[in-house]
């Protein structure tokens, strides 16, 4: 069996094909607002309470306690008055420092391949501007759907977020919209992703790819006969493919 990016390399080229990639635990290992944390607690810049509370909220949201809205909007009310250039030029600088570091090397070859393919790649994620769009400017990726904060006229935080935000059902909705503006044909199109919430999205693509998926969507992977892909770790490792009939065979990186 030849590998995916030459599996992908294979098929047809043009932008009315879409690639469409998650951020957090598809294409970096780990979650890219961990980085910001640990830079407002190490620069003494987070209360004890912002601590606790943003502890708290995540440790609600994992366990289905606290909607993905609630959750976002309870992080931007800690950084309600910062000036939002501030926060993006932060934002380039931990991309540098602690991001780029942790980007799949796997991954990094399909943006590549899908990019050579004159296909429309788009940074889909739920993440926020300060946090995915560092990493679109920084891969070359032209199209970025994710969730932005809310200013007042002289640019400072609200502590809202713009509505509606994108995750789950919205988030499909949103990569709909942008194909349909750009012609691009979902039926085409691809879309790599871990999480549960992003089966919506992967429903409408005609080459889901689930990357090391979480248990709802890796159920349904099976359940569909969709290619798994499982990422080894940051920078290294062969990029693996499983089916009911391949699983366990490794592919050999492009």
């Amino acid at each position: 069996m030849t590998d995916l990016t030459a599996e992908v390399a294979a098929g047809p080229p043009g932008a009315r094909i879409g690639a469409f990639f998650d951020l957090d635990g598809t294409l970096i290992d780990g979650f890219t607002p961990s980085a910001h944390a640990r830079h407002r607690i190490r620069n003494r810049q987070a209360r004890i309470g912002e601590v606790f509370g943003i502890a708290e909220a995540a440790w609600r949201y994992k366990w289905g306690r606290m909607e993905f809205d609630r959750l976002l909007v309870k992080a931007a009310g800690f950084l309600r008055g910062t000036p939002l250039d501030e926060l993006e030029a932060l934002g380039e600088q931990l991309f540098a420092q602690s991001i780029r570091p942790r980007l799949h090397a796997d991954m990094l070859r399909l943006i590549r391949t899908h990019q050579d393919l004159g296909h429309t790649v788009v940074l889909s994620s739920s993440a926020l501007t300060i946090h995915a769009g560092p990493v679109a400017r920084g891969l070359e990726i032209p199209h970025l759907i994710c969730n932005h904060f809310e200013v007042d006229e002289r640019g400072r935080l609200t502590g809202g977020i713009v509505t509606p935000i994108i995750w789950g059902q919205r988030k499909a909705a949103a990569a709909t919209e942008f194909s349909a503006a750009r012609g691009v044909d979902l039926a085409d199109s691809y879309f790599y992703a871990d999480g549960d919430e992003d089966l919506a999205l992967m429903r409408l693509v005609g080459n889901p790819r689930p990357v090391n998926p979480r248990p709802g969507l890796a159920a349904a992977a099976l359940a569909q006969g969709w290619p798994v892909l499982r990422v080894s770790g940051p920078r290294r490792g062969a990029l693996r493919v499983g089916l009911n009939t391949w699983r366990g065979r490794t592919l050999r990186g492009a």
